[in-house]
């Protein structure tokens, strides 16, 4: 008995420890929530593909990209039928062919949603992301081919990226439509999945506002460690979108 009195105030002092640490403090993990309701209004939602095009988006068409883009990016390979936006990755008589879609305009702070359904093929990138251009800034949601049932979240500031976290999904992405986001503060940035907070980072945030980007292409060789070596039978192959949503911040 008189051990268990001494021990007591150093157990006390632990539970309150314990009490006081912020899991969501840094770059890391976070212990996930409940789904955040404030993020789920349709009011957020800049474009519904069920409504048609949307205003203020157009898709990319040129003929080249540079590393680490294995293809070309043309407006005929981003199309808005059947209530959704599908992106292809195809084969062309000129090289691979992606496709990019973007808003016009550029926004700044606050949450960015997408419910989507990534593409499966080896080597090949389906995203959902912010990008300023110059300076350099970029907030990613990003998924590799090779395997689906991982995310990856990341950021550039000022063209210095390195953040790169990939997060164990609980199904397969290609498989169904599920909702990603990330909320963008001036001192964090936290990513959602199926609107429950699941990372959050604190250091080296990015400020200048961006456009909203969503893109499918493949990947260099020089780049197969990452998403794996780009396996052409497997063409074509499709991401799909539903809708696009963006709450300023508050």
């Amino acid at each position: 008995m008189k051990l268990i009195l001494k021990l007591l105030p150093l157990f006390i002092l632990l539970l309150l420890l314990i009490a006081c640490f912020d899991p969501q403090v840094g770059n890391g993990n976070i212990n996930p929530g409940e789904i955040d309701d404030r993020f789920t209004a349709d009011e957020h939602k800049i474009a519904i593909f069920e409504n048609g095009y949307p205003e203020g988006f157009w898709a990319r068409n040129d003929r080249g990209n540079g590393h680490p883009f294995n293809c070309s990016f043309m407006r005929s390979n981003a199309v808005v039928d059947n209530g959704l936006l599908t992106l292809s990755l195809t084969k062309g008589s000129h090289g691979y062919v992606g496709a990019e879609f973007r808003t016009g305009g550029a926004f700044s702070y606050g949450y960015y949603s997408v419910c989507m359904k990534a593409a499966k093929c080896d080597g090949v990138i389906t995203s959902f992301f912010t990008y300023t251009g110059w300076p350099w800034d970029e907030i990613d949601i990003e998924f590799l081919g090779n395997n689906t049932s991982i995310v990856q979240f990341n950021y550039y500031t000022n063209g210095i990226g390195g953040h790169e976290y990939f997060y164990e999904l609980p199904f397969d992405a290609s498989e169904d439509f599920h909702e990603y986001g990330f909320d963008w503060q001036p001192d964090s940035i936290t990513w959602y999945v199926d609107g429950v907070a699941v990372y959050r980072a604190t250091e080296s945030i990015p400020s200048h506002p961006g456009h909203i980007m969503m893109n499918i292409w493949n990947v260099a060789d020089s780049n197969a460690d990452w998403a794996g070596r780009f396996d052409e039978s497997g063409l074509p192959v499709n991401a799909e979108y539903k809708w696009i949503g963006y709450q300023s911040a508050r």
